[in-house]
């Protein structure tokens, strides 16, 4: 049954279970004793005038009777209160039972994740209050496995991404102090943009610390979505006509736009979202800028919000990775990524950037060759 799977009716039914056993008890008690009684529990002076059938016994047959009344109640409260007391003594061991093996395990869960063990799960309890604790506990420890697994990793890739630059520049000089490589200009110059790949690496690992942990500090205002992109596409356009491409603006449905957010940061997300679009987009191609509305579902609790979205028809995304796309140092193509300086961390900056802001950062794809479409929804004023 439902109901029983709910903690709350097996305290009800075991408190209930004590009141019933305990008035069963008390009336068969009472039936029992008050069979029992016969000539032998009437006191000899009753009997004798009872036999001289004078009135005046009348009222001392009332109070021998009364008395024995009296002792037969209290013999059958006792015997009542006596299993009443059993009942509600079992009923207890078990309500604690129910309860405290559930709470001794989750705490001794905790206490092993404490110590580093974040494989520890809990099985689920038959009662549904305590089965959502411990499913919300599973889940916790789930969630603390996993931002393990990515620390793990991220060490991993930190140290691979530094070792790049430094494995270049060490070989730079290691090919001028053995006279192998040339002591000129060119050498030099080969050598400052290793520096300037691995000082990259370490200025967006700062951003990306400063952006997860909340410290950014953001200048939260009224801000006019059309002038904003317009300036951004201006800046973007000489490096997509250089790689042979063209960039189109939609603005039709936000030219009265005004979105809560900080102008400097929508621009830096914009344009990390159109560097890769140039980056992953082939020559002849085409990137596209959209704003506009966006429909809202529930007018009357939904805030209206407004989209930016950076389309292209370039490389596109495959389904297995668009769930990891905003991951830390992942990359769709790694080897291009390298090539083109890029560290990796580009989207996951811009999508705690939005989180700031009140807004959201996705990413759509119908596979590889169809091309890619970034949305960035931020709220309108």
């Amino acid at each position: 049954m439902n109901f029983w799977r709910q903690l709350r009716w097996r305290i009800v039914v075991g408190h209930m279970a004590v009141v019933l056993v305990g008035v069963t008890t008390l009336i068969l008690a009472v039936e029992v004793i008050i069979s029992r009684i016969g000539p032998a529990d009437i006191q000899p002076s009753l009997l004798a005038l009872l036999e001289t059938g004078e009135a005046a016994a009348i009222d001392l047959v009332k109070a021998e009777l009364v008395e024995t009344f009296r002792g037969a109640v209290a013999r059958a409260l006792l015997v009542a209160g006596g299993g009443a007391a059993v009942m509600g003594l079992l009923a207890s061991f078990w309500l604690a039972w129910q309860i405290l093996r559930p709470l001794n395990q989750i705490a001794h869960g905790s206490q092993r994740i404490a110590e580093g063990r974040y494989d520890e799960r809990i099985p689920i309890p038959s009662s549904d209050e305590l089965a959502q604790v411990a499913a919300h506990f599973n889940q916790m420890a789930a969630a603390l496995q996993e931002v393990e697994a990515q620390r793990v990793a991220l060490i991993g890739n930190v140290a691979h991404e530094l070792r790049t630059p430094l494995s270049g520049l060490a070989g730079y000089l290691e090919g001028v102090m053995d006279g192998v490589l040339p002591n000129e200009p060119e050498t030099f110059a080969a050598m400052y943009q290793e520096t300037r790949r691995l000082r990259r690496l370490v200025d967006d690992l700062q951003a990306l610390s400063r952006v997860e942990s909340g410290q950014i500090s953001l200048q939260l205002q009224p801000v006019a979505l059309v002038p904003l992109l317009e300036r951004v596409a201006t800046q973007v356009r000489p490096q997509a006509e250089g790689h042979c491409l063209l960039l189109e603006t939609d603005f039709g449905g936000a030219a009265e736009l005004h979105v809560q957010a900080d102008a400097d940061r929508v621009a830096q997300v914009v344009l990390n979202l159109l560097s890769n679009a140039i980056r992953y987009t082939p020559q002849g191609g085409c990137i596209q800028i959209k704003a506009g509305l966006m429909p809202a579902e529930q007018p009357a609790t939904t805030l209206p919000t407004a989209y930016v979205d950076v389309c292209d028809d370039g490389i596109g995304i495959a389904a297995a990775d668009l769930p990891y796309l905003f991951e830390r140092f992942y990359r769709v193509d790694p080897s291009r990524s390298r090539h083109s300086g890029g560290s990796g961390i580009g989207l996951t900056i811009a999508r705690h950037l939005t989180w700031a802001m009140g807004g959201e950062l996705t990413a759509h794809s119908d596979g590889l060759e169809q091309g890619s479409r970034f949305r960035l929804t931020l709220p309108v004023v």
